[in-house]
């Protein structure tokens, strides 16, 4: 039990090491996280890691789909439906069926159902990888909003073609409509469940007299009985996460106050972290283990299947993106889309976005290592490997050419979309200006009698003044916000004086440990409001 707890704790100082480093060279830490783990690999003496697959659905993947779903927002899902409804469902099913007919062509024997099976293992970019890589690089707000919709949903489409193809392959039957029977009632199910355990502890938020440090408890324990409750009623329980994740998020504001939410927004970041770097790093690590199942077939030409599948999905990915912008151009004359001329720029940087990870190794590592009969199963390592060329090649390749890829092609601003400054001034004057008026209907007189709250009225009134000269005088704008930005910089400075000066009272006796820490806390939160414009 001490060298596992000790194990872990190395594990765990290493990534963050690692990450610090990555975080210098400017490179997203999955990236650097798997080169890190091929490196490590290769040193002599380095025992042999194997990821157990039921590691990362039963214990990684709920709270990282949950928290994905918990940062989405449901407008941008809503307005981007049809291409992230495409893109994940299409484009996944059309990736199986290429990667299918191709391994069939590529590799001698290999059936057709083998070939769905490693198609639906390789068609999905990761929703962690795409999140993490895209803090990394510069896009309009709609093409991160289009790729973590995908990257979100896409899953449950991959696991349920996984899943069928696997049955085919044990009992040697395949029946087209009734797998399609199955994916609209595992999907609906899904679903299904995951607003039922919303809704129930919707009800626990909202009733119950729960506090902050419970509110964070039961958000941990929400998706794991989500995901275990849609698996063992053989639904999907990807897409029970997600939606039951996506309830919860628009319910937020009503349900939690605002202790829970600050208490959340430090913990969950910090959790998901861990999770991911820890896997991504073991990614890298698996490569002596899937390079030695490889036995029956020279090394090298193995490479060179796992390479050219690399490279069709890549091909295939670009080719389902360029159509789609075609045939949204051609749509657009009969129904609203909400982009009537894509173009071929901002498909070019969403279809290289691409990339592959931790759902795909598990899936492949998922597959059982005998048939029902006592066969084995064919072409079990073969597949493993391929997987994990698959994820070097999208998450290494395409990830590290993606910056460079973005300036050459340089995407364009989708329509309507603001400026995040521009919403935030927004926004800022209509509270500001709402705030001014609760003061003036309901605390007139005490405005007069009390200089605390005519201080701050005099500068509410100051700050909606600045924003209604602005009008729309770019220059004028550029001014209040450089202005902006000086002032948040000034008060950070004066807040870290007043840091300085309270730690002048924990040596006077006096003075409770516990009353400084709660001036502390103030301080913090006020640093933190602060902070949080300032990059």
């Amino acid at each position: 039990m001490q060298e596992n707890l000790l194990l872990c704790l190395g594990l765990i100082m290493s990534v963050s090491f690692l990450v610090l480093l990555a975080r210098k060279l400017s490179i997203a830490y999955p990236i650097f996280l798997v080169i890190a783990g091929l490196a490590f690999s290769f040193i002599p003496g380095i025992p042999g890691i194997h990821i157990d697959p039921n590691l990362v659905f039963l214990i990684v993947l709920p709270p990282v789909l949950f928290d994905a779903a918990q940062n989405t927002s449901w407008k941008a899902l809503w307005k981007w439906r049809r291409i992230v409804s495409v893109m994940a469902l299409g484009y996944v099913l059309l990736t199986s069926t290429v990667v299918a007919f191709a391994s069939c062509w590529l590799i001698p024997g290999f059936t057709l159902s083998l070939g769905f099976l490693l198609g639906a293992i390789i068609s999905p970019p990761d929703a962690a990888a795409a999140t993490a890589v895209l803090q990394y690089v510069r896009l309009p707000k709609g093409l991160v909003s289009i790729l973590e919709g995908e990257s979100l949903l896409n899953d449950a489409t991959s696991l349920t073609v996984f899943r069928f193809a696997l049955a085919a392959i044990i009992t040697n039957d395949f029946i087209w409509y009734n797998a399609v029977g199955n994916f609209v009632l595992v999907s609906l199910s899904g679903i299904a469940i995951g607003l039922f355990f919303g809704l129930v502890f919707y009800a626990f938020y909202k009733w119950l007299p729960t506090t902050s440090n419970l509110d964070i408890a039961l958000s941990f324990v929400l998706p794991y009985l989500i995901y275990l409750t849609a698996e063992t009623a053989h639904s999907s329980g990807v897409l029970a996460v997600v939606s039951g994740g996506l309830f919860i998020s628009y319910q937020n504001h009503f349900i939690f106050s605002h202790s829970s939410r600050l208490k959340s927004n430090a913990v969950w970041p910090a959790i998901i972290f861990i999770l991911n770097a820890v896997i991504f790093f073991l990614i890298g690590l698996q490569l002596p283990e899937i390079m030695g199942g490889i036995k029956n077939m020279a090394l090298s030409h193995a490479l060179e299947i796992a390479l050219i599948i690399s490279l069709l999905i890549i091909a295939t990915r670009l080719l389902a993106g360029y159509f789609s912008s075609i045939f949204t151009s051609f749509i657009s004359r009969y129904i609203t889309v909400a982009v009537s001329h894509p173009g071929w720029r901002n498909p070019m940087i969403v279809s290289w976005a691409g990339m592959r990870g931790v759902v795909s190794l598990a899936s492949a590592l998922a597959i059982p290592l005998m048939l029902p009969g006592g066969q084995t199963f064919p072409y079990r390592n073969l597949i493993l490997f391929i997987t994990f060329i698959v994820i070097i090649v999208t998450l290494v390749g395409q990830g590290l050419a993606l910056p460079w890829i973005i300036r050459i092609v340089k995407p364009e601003s989708l329509p309507g979309e603001k400026q995040d400054d521009q919403q935030v001034l927004e926004i800022d004057q209509q509270l500001l200006s709402a705030a001014i008026a609760e003061l003036n209907s309901k605390y007139s007189k005490e405005l007069e009698g009390n200089g605390l709250l005519k201080n701050r009225m005099e500068l509410l009134t100051y700050k909606v003044g600045i924003y209604e000269s602005l009008g729309d005088d770019q220059k004028k704008k550029h001014e209040a916000l450089a202005m902006i930005k000086r002032f948040k910089k000034v008060m950070m400075q004066v807040t870290e004086h007043e840091r300085k000066q309270l730690r002048v009272f924990r040596h006077k006796e006096e003075f409770d440990d516990d009353i400084i820490r709660l001036i502390e806390k103030r301080l913090d939160l006020e640093e933190e409001r602060l902070e949080e414009d300032i990059e």
